[in-house]
């Protein structure tokens, strides 16, 4: 069908309401599920995009507005982590509470889309902006703002940003520069720019966008760190210990006996247990058991790094690992958690009896340093972190930033047996995935249930284990050093990009201040 414009005398086409913009918004931001892993359809994410800012520009006001970018953000997230309960529901707590919980969740991540939307229209209709500027500049820069300010308030809930549905895309070139935000301001441009395609100014708008993905695989082959030191061994432990046994006493020394044993078995430079694969405290554990991995650590030559939790007094303990070296067989190495899962890991004030409900393990924790020692392996420096705070790369991009000796290899020790088998497993791959783009750096994860893989300086996964299955994954690998720009700069250049653009559009606005903002 040809589209035609309208002429005097036409009768005016039916407004859509803001209750079917806000329900189309909605389904777009459910679909966005399909773009990340493990589906990985990513130009799907970028239409998702652009319904939202169709629906968005059409809607009657800048508040109609935002409540289509609410619609959109509520489907977002509750398709994006429906999964959760899968964990409240394991932890006691009954079904439709544990509904009401990830619904109300997804209706209070919705409020960042919201507010994007608003901002963005209540600028546009403030400053009069042509639609190329709403398209290209105001509405990317606000997703990416919101985006950012999502990963940060209240502790930050980044889970499922746009940016990691395109590690293996074009766009992924750019994350060693912008970080995953970066990439999905990037996304949300594309998104804009598609928009225009039956504008007057479609041919620069979608030339834009071919020089954008052009740029982003040529990045690629930039080569921002380089190999350092000697290949290393390692081992990663994948237990597969069902969450019923781990945390019945009935069965903890069988499964303490069984890590031990697998440990054992054979040495390496580096073996690495998944999250609280020890699930008890020292003093509780049996005598002989630390020391006798430290007798093995010594006789071996093989470096230890055990998931454990840790206690400093009656009331404060942390979840951690330590490093046994082969030097001492000693436990002398420590990393403390320290960005903790709000009402898993630490409890909200006014949430005790939410909390109470689930009957969470170890669920008011002490949280560790910002910064924390690598612990050396050889001539590799591994710098470990735990489980939910691999989605904050700002912050382990600020560990290299800050080290005067900076880690060489990146460690994951995770336990997500909490999701069964569901899409939070490959969706943490990808998060793991996005970090080594960033910092130019190797990743290696030890999970429970998986993914256990070893990851590239490029975010290519090298070598993995199958999900849900025990075993051991071995590979040689070196790690990287030197910085890339995320590194250096984390995500204060991608803000300086957003406001540039706010700023750009408000001289192009300056400039057709005559015009109507739709031609």
């Amino acid at each position: 069908m040809r589209w035609r414009r309208a002429k005097p005398g036409d009768a005016p086409a039916p407004q859509r309401s803001t209750r079917g913009r806000m329900i189309i918004a909605a389904l777009a931001g459910a679909a966005s599920v399909f773009s990340f892993a493990p589906f990985g359809w990513w130009p799907l994410q970028i239409a998702c995009l652009a319904a939202l800012f169709y629906q968005a520009l059409r809607a009657s006001t800048p508040k109609a507005g935002a409540l289509v970018g609410w619609a959109f953000g509520f489907g977002w997230c509750l398709a994006n982590t429906h999964w959760l309960v899968v964990a409240l529901t394991f932890n006691g707590l009954p079904l439709p509470l544990a509904v009401a919980a990830i619904a109300l969740l997804a209706a209070g991540m919705g409020i960042y889309a919201g507010l994007a939307m608003y901002a963005a229209l209540w600028l546009r209709k403030r400053w009069l902006l042509p639609l190329p500027a709403a398209n290209l500049l105001m509405l990317p820069a606000m997703w990416a703002l919101f985006e950012w300010v999502r990963g940060w308030l209240f502790t930050g809930f980044p889970w499922a940003a746009a940016g990691y549905a395109h590690n293996d895309a074009p766009l992924g070139g750019y994350a060693p520069i912008l970080g995953v935000y970066g990439v999905g301001w990037l996304a949300a441009l594309c998104a804009g720019a598609l928009l225009l395609a039956a504008h007057r100014t479609r041919w620069f708008a979608l030339g834009g966008l071919a020089a954008v993905m052009a740029a982003g695989i040529g990045l690629r082959y930039v080569e921002w760190t380089h190999a350092v030191g000697q290949p290393i061994s390692v081992r990663l432990l994948q237990g597969n210990t069902p969450l019923q046994q781990k945390f019945d006493a009935r069965h903890t020394l069988d499964t303490l006996l069984r890590y031990r044993d697998t440990i054992a078995a054979e040495p390496a430079d580096l073996i690495a247990t998944p999250e609280t694969a020890i699930m008890l405290f020292q003093h509780q554990l049996p005598p002989d058991y630390l020391p006798s991995l430290g007798q093995f650590a010594k006789r071996s030559g093989s470096h230890l790094v055990l998931g454990i939790p840790l206690m400093d007094s009656p009331t404060k303990y942390s979840n951690s690992v330590v490093g046994l070296p082969p030097e001492s067989g000693l436990p002398t190495y420590r990393y403390d958690k320290h960005h903790l899962v709000p009402f898993g890991e630490f409890i909200p004030a006014g949430f005790r009896w939410f909390t109470d409900l689930m009957h969470i393990p170890l669920g008011d924790q002490t949280p560790g340093k910002a910064l924390q020692a690598p612990f050396q392996v050889k001539s590799q420096r591994v710098l470990p972190n735990i489980c939910y705070e691999n989605l904050f790369g700002e912050e382990i991009a600020a560990q290299l930033a800050n080290d005067p000796n900076p880690a060489t290899l990146l460690l994951n020790v995770s336990e997500l047996a909490w999701y069964g088998e569901s899409i939070a497993i490959p969706h943490h791959l990808q998060i793991s995935q996005m970090r080594s783009l960033e910092t130019g750096r190797p990743m290696l994860g030890s999970t429970n249930t998986g993914a256990t893989v070893v990851i590239d300086s490029h975010g290519k996964v090298t070598a993995a284990l199958p999900y849900h299955q025990a075993g051991v994954l071995k590979a040689s690998l070196r790690g990287m050093a030197g910085n890339t720009p995320y590194i250096v700069l984390g995500n204060r250049l991608v803000l300086a990009l957003a406001a540039l653009a706010v700023a750009g559009a408000w001289l192009w606005a300056r400039k057709n201040a005559n015009k109507h903002p739709d031609k």
